[in-house]
């Protein structure tokens, strides 16, 4: 599952048995790459936080699907296949349409997805490739591209922020060995702001 050491559910105890029943799916199933953290606890808290409101909290505006599909571009662009598969596997289910689904996953592993989106949509797949790639190379024009296609300066920040969890999730998985052995695919946390309701399903 890992490269290395990690706690299994049955063996948890205090502060990381309240975290993994916290995040645990079926058959008390706890996702490879937060069992990742389970000899630091407090970093796979931290990550569960960043996780859930940036990509699963009731205030965001930006659809979920959307906010996967950014998730998806990120992980194929950082070579992430563990991150790729969860998160595709999520897009598909909210979207309830397996050839949009499909679609869209082609679009992007060719290396073009505009063509499998609106004008607004792709701008913001656009942004999400430079900051992934190059982001030193961003200026404020990048900002004014997305208001000039349609988003609002707190559609941006979702954007941007789900975006950079990709890119910490996507290193945190391939520098630590991280697999999808034993794990079940595409479940999320329910969209509230509640940080212990995670009902994953």
């Amino acid at each position: 599952m890992t490269w290395i050491k990690t706690v299994p559910y049955q063996d948890a105890t205090g502060r990381l048995k309240t975290l993994y029943d916290r995040v645990k799916g079926p058959g008390d199933n706890v996702d490879n790459i937060m069992m990742a953290h389970s000899l630091r606890p407090h970093s796979m808290e931290g990550h569960m936080h960043l996780y859930k409101y940036v990509l699963h909290h009731s205030a965001n505006t930006v659809p979920k699907h959307f906010l996967e599909t950014i998730g998806v571009l990120v992980s194929v662009l950082n070579g992430c296949s563990y991150c790729v598969e969860h998160h595709f596997q999520g897009l598909r289910r909210l979207l309830g349409d397996d050839d949009r689904a499909n679609a869209i996953r082609a679009a992007i592993e060719s290396g073009d997805a505009a063509p499998a989106f609106d004008t607004k949509h792709a701008a913001a797949l656009d942004y999400a490739a430079a900051l992934t790639r190059d982001p030193a190379t961003l200026t404020a024009e990048a900002v004014e591209r997305l208001r000039a296609a349609g988003w609002d300066d707190g559609e941006i920040l979702e954007v941007n922020q789900v975006t950079a969890y990709f890119g910490y999730a996507n290193r945190t998985v391939l520098g630590l060995g991280v697999s999808t052995e034993g794990d079940i695919m595409g479940l999320s946390p329910g969209d509230n702001d509640d940080p212990a309701n995670w009902s994953h399903g």
